[in-house]
C-alpha cells in the first residue's frame, strides 16, 4: 500500500446498492463439448456506493461475474444478492454499459437514452430526466443525431446516459472505454466519477487497464487465469481527484502489478 496515501469521501452517501457473492462457481460447456471453470468459490461484499474494479488476464472470468450479477446469467451453486435480495434474473435496478455502445442505430441519441422509460412506460413522468442525462453527460446539441453521426466517445456517453436514467442501485461496466482512444478515454474516465460522485451509484467496472482501475476505484480486485478465483483485493486509499504521475499512485500501479504476476503465476 502507497506510504502516505489518503482517501477522500464523495460527496453523496448511498445506502442502497450493495451487493454479496456467495460461494459461486460457474461451469459451461465450449464448442467442443468439454467442461470450463469459469468461476470457482467466489465470494465478495460491495458496499453501497463503492466504486469496484475487476482486473486479471483474458479468460479468467470477469465479464462471467458481472453477467451473474446482472442476472444475464446464473451460477451452478452459490448465490448473488442485492440489498439482500437474491439475484436470479435481470432488473432495471442493475444498469449494464457493454464495451460497444449498442445503440438503437435507427433512433436519435434522445429517443436511445429515453428506450429504458418507455420500456418501463414512465416516459411521460420522466421526460424531463431526458434533457438532464443529456446535459450530465455533455451530449448537448446532439439530441436529434443518429448514433452514425457521433463519435465513438459520445456513443458511450449515451449509454452511460440511458443506463443512469433508469436511476439503477448498481451500474456494471464491462470494458465501456476499452475501444477509445487514450485521450477519450481519460475524459469519459472522468465523467464516470463525476456523476458515481454526483449520484452515489454502486459501480463495478471490468477493465485491463492497471491505471483505469487505480484511477477510478475506491478497492480493485485482482483475479487469477481460470478458473477465476479472487487473488487479493486492494484498497486503494487515494485522494481524489488522482493523478496518475503522483509517487502514491505509481506505488498502486506497481502493486497491483505485482499481485498480477502471482495471480497468473498460480
Amino acid at each position: 500500500m502507497a506510504k502516505g496515501a489518503i482517501k477522500m469521501t464523495k460527496s453523496v452517501i448511498s445506502t442502497n446498492g450493495s451487493i454479496k457473492v456467495k460461494n459461486v462457481n460457474r461451469i459451461y460447456v465450449d464448442a467442443n463439448g468439454n467442461l470450463v471453470e469459469a468461476l470457482h468459490n467466489i465470494n465478495l461484499s460491495i458496499k453501497p456506493g463503492e466504486f469496484i474494479s475487476f482486473i486479471g488476464p483474458s479468460g479468467c472470468g470477469k465479464t462471467t461475474l458481472m453477467r451473474l450479477i446482472a442476472g444475464l446469467d446464473k451460477p451452478q451453486s452459490g448465490e448473488l444478492f442485492l440489498d439482500n435480495e437474491k439475484i436470479e434474473s435481470t432488473n432495471f435496478e442493475r444498469g449494464y454499459v457493454f464495451q460497444q455502445a449498442n445503440l438503437f442505430p435507427w433512433e436519435t441519441i434522445e429517443n436511445n437514452i429515453a428506450a429504458g422509460l418507455k420500456a418501463r412506460k414512465i416516459y411521460k413522468e420522466h421526460k424531463a430526466d431526458v434533457a438532464e442525462y443529456i446535459k450530465l453527460t455533455g451530449l448537448e446539441g446532439f439530441e436529434k443525431s443518429y448514433p452514425h453521426q457521433i463519435s465513438g466517445g459520445m456513443a458511450q456517453r449515451a449509454s452511460l446516459a440511458r443506463a443512469l436514467i433508469n436511476n439503477p442501485k448498481v451500474l456494471l461496466l464491462d470494458e465501456p472505454l476499452g475501444a477509445l482512444d487514450a485521450f477519450t478515454r481519460m475524459d469519459l474516465q472522468d465523467k464516470l466519477i463525476e456523476l458515481w460522485e454526483r449520484r452515489g451509484t454502486t459501480m463495478v467496472l471490468v477493465t485491463h487497464d492497471v491505471d483505469e482501475a487505480i484511477y477510478l476505484s475506491d478497492r480493485v480486485v485482482v483475479m487469477t487465469p481460470r478458473p477465476g478465483k479472487i487473488e487479493t483485493i486492494v484498497d486503494i486509499k487515494l485522494a481524489r481527484p488522482r493523478n496518475r504521475n503522483s509517487s502514491d499512485f505509481i506505488e498502486f500501479r506497481k502493486e497491483i502489478l505485482g499481485k498480477l504476476h502471482i495471480a497468473t503465476a498460480h
